[in-house]
């Protein structure tokens, strides 16, 4: 599998920025990204009640034990714009996703907003495998295996800091 993030400085520090691009409807993929029974298919359920400034509990179905975590809605623009924070174990992350519809394609950018560049070698394997898995899951096509992502992107992702 061939890496395809990239690495944005900005005023508040960097983003780590992963496009995947899809052949539908903005609002179909929205529903892909945003409702628990599909989100299911390539990342996990959620439950709780979902509005910005609200918090919901995420179960991170591919991860070793599937553990749940708590995500806070702080931006929620439907087609176009989510904006979550979490801060457990693995640290303090914002992610957001931002979708564009033009000629009948829909962009989907994952934006993981960085406080530090630290295990960027990690995360941004992790970020290319899950947004494959949505891919797969859109596309009814096996789901790709985590083994050909890390430690394989490692130094690519490294090398963009």
């Amino acid at each position: 599998m061939k890496p395809t993030g990239r690495l944005l400085r900005t005023a508040d520090g960097s983003d780590l920025v992963l496009t995947r691009t899809f052949k539908a409807p903005i609002d179909d993929v929205w529903a892909s990204v945003t409702e628990p029974h599909r989100t299911a298919r390539w990342f996990g359920p959620w439950k709780g009640d979902a509005a910005p400034g609200r918090t919901i509990k995420v179960q991170l179905s591919f991860e070793e034990g599937e553990p749940w975590s708590e995500m806070r809605i702080e931006a929620c623009e439907p087609p176009e714009r989510l904006l979550l924070t979490t801060n457990d174990e693995a640290g303090h992350w914002r992610l957001e996703l931002r979708l564009t519809h033009q000629d009948g394609l829909t962009e989907l950018k994952l934006i993981h907003h960085l406080t530090t560049e630290e295990g960027i070698g990690e995360v941004g394997p992790g970020w290319e495998y899950y947004l494959d898995m949505l891919v797969s899951s859109r596309e009814d096509t096996p789901r790709p295996n985590f083994d050909d992502y890390y430690p394989s992107q490692k130094p690519y992702f490294e090398q963009l800091t």
